[in-house]
């Protein structure tokens, strides 16, 4: 199974793309899609939807993961983080694929064995799990890390570890 992974923000969403099962990964293509400051909201949530768009045109996924909805201190922040997330949904959504969304505690619990774990034990995990010769930009990393979240959740063993909605 080849899916798509997304950890959306206005500026800086994370991406990856990997192949695999429960039993084994392969990272096919990661990075951060960056949107300068000087560029509004409006035309950030345009390039993101394009970006990702293109990306699914590009590798052809069977399936979407993207991190679930975060509980965050500033409305303003949650508004942006939302907006962000309803762009890679929809390019997505248009696209015909089935949507999965993973809580960061979940996906944190699922690579590092700890739902608290901080950016960087994140990035060496996926490093080291998927022998990358580097640790991957955070925001590429958190989405390698809910691709495994989502290509582990389809072994048993882990069905207690993960919980899956279809959007």
């Amino acid at each position: 199974m080849k899916v798509i992974a997304i950890d959306p923000a206005v500026r800086n969403t994370g991406y990856a793309i990997l192949e695999g099962d429960h039993h084994q990964q392969r990272v096919l293509d990661f990075g951060v899609i960056t949107i300068p400051a000087k560029i509004q909201q409006s035309g950030a949530l345009s390039a993101i939807h394009t970006g990702i768009g293109n990306l699914i045109k590009k590798w052809q996924p069977d399936e979407a993961a993207v991190e679930g909805i975060i509980y965050v201190q500033s409305h303003r922040t949650a508004i942006s983080m939302g907006a962000a997330r309803a762009a890679t949904l929809i390019a997505a959504a248009e696209a015909g694929l089935d949507i999965y969304e993973y809580a960061p505690r979940k996906v944190k619990q699922v690579v590092t064995g700890n739902g608290s774990a901080d950016k960087q034990q994140v990035a060496f995990m996926v490093r080291t799990l998927l022998g990358l010769t580097e640790s991957p930009p955070h925001d590429a990393a958190d989405a390698i890390a809910i691709a495994i979240a989502h290509l582990t959740s389809s072994d048993p063993l882990k069905a207690a570890v993960l919980k899956r909605h279809q959007i």
